[in-house]
């Protein structure tokens, strides 16, 4: 075992659509049942903060066996440390994030293998409406509000790549590493 360490998992298709309904009382406690110390959720859509100390091919291979046999579902979970939250937030694109009246700002975390660079070729973008910029382990997108029905973005759900990646918005991926930060 390592030492122990802050971590984020980031669930994905839960609680959208009607599907995968998991209330997060019961998710936190499936959690602390895995041995996770502090569990925390922060809104529906499957963010998980907790304490741990094992490495993190570990502990997401817990997690997805433990969600899809609990839950009855096929589970998949981007998990990261706090450090690498961090990274991915330090080192968005320069103003991502700036002007959130005029862009909605979002960020695809991929789950390994699946990298960056490949992410990006499957990735279309609109020009005048849409971009993309790839991170370490993820992907900044920003789209024009104004246009936002015009956006590639709800696309990328037809992909085959789509089952390696979860998203969120700026504003939820900030607040998780403020989370973690205050635990």
């Amino acid at each position: 075992m390592g030492k122990i360490g802050k971590f984020v998992a980031l669930l994905r298709g839960i609680n959208v659509g009607g599907k995968n309904v998991i209330k997060m009382s019961e998710l936190k406690s499936c959690f602390e049942n895995m041995g996770f110390g502090n569990v925390v959720t922060f809104i529906q859509s499957g963010n998980v903060l907790f304490y741990a100390d094992c490495n993190i091919n570990e502990i997401t291979e817990q997690i997805e066996k433990t969600l899809s046999k609990i839950f009855n579902y096929s589970s998949s979970a981007v998990v990261l440390s706090q450090g690498q939250l961090n990274t991915v937030v330090k080192e968005a694109p320069q103003g991502f994030g700036k002007y959130p009246d005029k862009f909605r700002y979002d960020v695809i975390f991929l789950k390994k293998p699946l990298c960056p660079s490949e992410a990006m070729n499957s990735l279309r973008i609109k020009e005048g409406v849409d971009e993309a910029f790839a991170g370490k382990e993820v992907l900044y997108f920003t789209r024009l509000i104004s246009k936002a029905s015009q956006s590639r973005l709800p696309r990328i759900i037809t992909t085959p790549l789509y089952q390696s990646m979860t998203i969120r918005n700026w504003k939820t991926t900030t607040k998780l590493l403020m989370l973690l930060d205050a635990f």
